[in-house]
């Protein structure tokens, strides 16, 4: 479809959470006219969900075991052909329903934000006589229209080989096979690519003619490119182009104010990423735009009319509708992403009554940035969640790790042929072990089991808050993968509430020592350059050297930008930003006077 019938209902999305919190959101938002976003990394809970959904609707449900041929896609399509069933049919009721007060189509039209429609729907209400009125109610039923289901691929997560150590077929790594998953799906919507470039990824993506545009400049199925800085936008952009494929989105993420996965971006804040993507947006769109024409002349695919323009989008940290605002018109990004705060809102997550309970309580020490992921990323955790609980007590117990029940994050060879994770019992006694028999200090002994015993069994974990919410695994742990915004929330709510929060229409109770979204991002920073300086006098090394320094002049331009956009923070709290903005001036100053390190040459 083109970009004027796709332009969203709602200026906001929901981001993928973990793999449990959001694997059902659309089925509960999509009728909405919301956007979410799925994760299709573990195809076991996707069965599991499938099954449960089947039961529950009154749909056929035949099993598709793991042993049987290219079961990971087939499961991932089956999964989403469910779901976009399951979503026509709510369409279908909300377009046909009455208008009146509860209805799903008064519901719909009352959750919108300042619009062209929503103006409309409010002049119905209005309208006495009753033929206008149902005139009017006819043509806003002609734009009712679902959210789109979009889908997540972590790019990072992209096994070779099984569990035993086997080689995959071509073309069937967990990245590859999610893809193939997602394509062969009816659905109509977005593939959101994440952590990174994936060579062997996108060259794959460039063999589905559902990415490519039809003679009017639609598509099928369509691109996201979730990414830290628009140097990365323009890479991989280019990189998709290359193969005819357009981006149809560039969601831009906070490196470390963000939920879940944190990819540091060197001292690099929002302020100055969006504003040099409010600068170069069109360069960006007609550079691709170039490279894009030249490989789809190559390959016969001419005659096409332009895709519309590429979206850029924003998520991490927001707030308030303040906050959303700014992004929306300062920067002139296209829409916002708002995460962790839907953590507190479980008719449209999923989050067990226990980890409810405990968020709710949390404060911004037990909302820490972990050694929790097998990746080696640093990960948003909740300090308090059971999977913590339970990680901690086999530590204590003399029994660190875990079972590995799903393996989606085997990688490690150090001490075996067949990959293990390194959350596991079976990789930390030989790590432990090796550690022990190295001479070292007793602080560098201690942070080196620290780092071992960090680690968690996300691949399960994270599913919990799902299993163990629906009674289908309530034994098990969950982990709550929220970012540092979710500790100034403290109380449950619903999605009407959420939205009118978002679109300033009512705000909800929070910590009122909650910093703005942008000062919280730059103190992330500091912190992280304090421990990036700490580590440097431990060990001394060029590259770390470069990226201190790195991170020190991004920090410095960061500031700078905000002194120039504090008159555009709205008052009351543009008094607020400016005083809490010099102390971290202050801040910097002191740690580039107490700790000045000159760059290797």
């Amino acid at each position: 479809m083109g970009h004027a019938s796709l332009a969203s209902t709602h200026t906001f999305h929901i981001p993928v959470m973990g793999t449990g919190f959001t694997v059902d959101t659309p089925l509960k938002v999509a009728r909405y006219g919301i956007a979410s976003v799925v994760s299709i990394v573990d195809d076991v809970l996707i069965e599991q969900v499938r099954e449960r959904l089947c039961t529950e609707h009154g749909e056929d449900y035949v099993p598709i075991e793991v042993h049987e041929e290219d079961a990971r896609a087939r499961r991932i399509t089956a999964y989403l052909n469910l779901l976009d069933k399951l979503i026509g049919k709510q369409m279908e009721r909300v377009r046909n329903a009455v208008f009146e007060a509860g209805s799903e189509i008064v519901r719909y039209f009352e959750l919108m934000p300042k619009s062209p429609v929503r103006e409309m729907y409010e002049r119905m209400k209005a309208t006495v006589d009753q033929p206008g009125r149902r005139k009017l109610q006819e043509k806003l039923r002609e734009f009712v229209k679902p959210g789109p289901i979009d889908v997540n691929i972590m790019t990072k997560l992209d096994r070779e080989h099984d569990r035993r150590g086997r080689k995959y077929a071509e073309n069937c790594s967990d990245a590859l096979t999610s893809l193939r998953g997602f394509m062969n799906s009816t659905i109509n919507g977005s593939v959101v690519l994440s952590a990174g470039m994936n060579r062997r990824l996108f060259t794959y993506m460039g063999q589905f003619k559902e990415l490519l545009p039809d003679k009017c400049g639609n598509l099928r199925k369509r691109i996201i490119l979730k990414v830290g800085d628009y140097r990365s936008a323009l890479v991989q952009g280019k990189k998709l182009a290359a193969l005819g494929l357009h981006v149809s989105e560039f969601r831009v993420e906070s490196g470390l104010n963000c939920g879940g996965h944190a990819f540091g971006a060197k001292g690099q804040l929002m302020g100055p990423i969006l504003d040099e993507f409010k600068r170069q947006k069109s360069n960006l769109i007609s550079s691709l735009q170039g490279i894009r024409k030249k490989a789809l002349d190559a390959i016969g695919h001419r005659e096409t009319a332009e895709p519309s323009a590429s979206r850029v989008t924003v998520q991490g940290g927001i707030g308030n509708a303040h906050e959303d605002r700014l992004l929306r018109e300062h920067y002139q990004v296209d829409g916002t992403g708002w995460g962790s705060p839907f953590l507190y809102v479980p008719d449209v997550v999923n989050i067990d009554r226990e980890s409810l309970k405990r968020l709710k309580k949390a404060g911004e020490n037990d909302i820490f940035l972990s050694n929790s992921s097998p990746l080696g990323v640093p990960f948003w955790n909740l300090r308090t969640s059971t999977s913590e609980d339970l990680r901690r007590a086999r530590v204590e117990d003399g029994k660190p790790g875990s079972k590995c029940p799903k393996g989606f994050l085997v990688s490690n060879v150090e001490y075996t042929e067949k990959p293990l994770c390194t959350a596991t019992s079976a990789y930390q006694r030989r790590k432990l072990k090796e550690i022990s028999g190295t001479v070292m200090s007793v602080d560098d002994r201690e942070a080196a089991e620290a780092l071992v015993h960090g680690k968690a069994c996300l691949c399960r974990d994270l599913a919990g808050s799902y299993t163990v919410d629906k009674g289908i695994e309530p034994d098990f742990p969950t982990a709550v993968c929220c970012g540092p915004n979710a500790a100034y929330y403290h109380q449950e709510t619903t999605l009407d509430c959420m939205v009118n929060h978002i679109y300033g229409r009512a705000s909800l109770p929070m910590s009122v020592d909650r910093p703005h979204m942008l000062l919280k991002e730059l103190k992330l920073n500091l912190e992280n350059l304090r421990s990036d300086i700490a580590q440097h006098k431990r060990e001394v090394s060029a590259s770390l050297t470069r990226s201190i320094e790195q991170c020190r002049e991004n920090l410095q331009i960061g500031i700078q930008h905000y002194r120039e956009l504090a008159d555009k923070i709205f008052a009351p709290h543009r008094e607020v930003f400016v005083k809490a903005l010099e102390g971290f001036q202050a801040e910097l100053t002191q740690i580039n006077r107490l700790s000045p390190i000159a760059v290797a040459v």
